[in-house]
């Protein structure tokens, strides 16, 4: 039986915004099940990357207690878009997971199956089976000159600038993998 190769990975976490729903609170650092969110992205990415890159606009000092690179994405929000875009560069590999820090049940082979479904392409976009998951995606560095062109352009949206790229989909079966906690009342608080 041959065994397929693949390359290193490295995650990029966006753990920047406004909050608004979060009554204004970091939303990687509000509590589930007694940890961070961030905590539990972390810690599902442990056997799956080699570097993890948290991109924040807020809370630097707490993030940095992972021990984990830190990228400044600027004090005023300007999006997820550019948040990866200024993070990408300090990701050690090549190939990027980029997730958001809501979403503590991902899958143990996320990062696997979305390199297995890039079929040729630099990217490739989580589909949970009834919705596209534009913040959990497998993106190759060779995006960024896109990503920030998109940027300059004053796009923010992540969804719009996948649509504009040559891009793959890896399909879960397990929606409730892609569970993201967007409010304190969907935390029970």
């Amino acid at each position: 039986m041959k065994t397929i190769t693949h390359p290193q990975f490295s995650a990029l976490i966006l753990a920047g915004g406004r909050a608004t729903r979060m009554e204004g609170l970091d939303k990687g650092l509000v509590l589930w099940q007694a940890k961070p969110l961030i905590a539990h992205v972390i810690e599902n990415l442990k056997t799956q990357v080699d570097d993890v890159v948290i991109s924040c606009n807020r809370s630097f000092d707490d993030y940095q207690q992972y021990g984990l690179a830190i990228a400044d994405t600027a004090p005023n929000f300007a999006g997820p878009l550019a948040g990866i875009a200024a993070a990408l560069p300090h990701c050690r590999h090549d190939w990027v997971f980029v997730v958001a820090c809501d979403m503590p049940s991902l899958p143990s082979d996320v990062v696997l199956k979305l390199w297995q479904a890039t079929n040729n392409t630099p990217l490739a976009v989580a589909h949970d089976g009834e919705h596209l998951q534009p913040l959990c995606l497998l993106l190759h560095k060779t995006l960024l000159t896109s990503l920030e062109e998109h940027v300059k352009q004053g796009h923010a949206a992540v969804y719009k600038w996948i649509n504009s790229q040559a891009h793959s989909v890896a399909y879960f079966e397990d929606k409730h993998a892609f569970m993201n906690i967007n409010s304190l009342a969907e935390l029970g608080l």
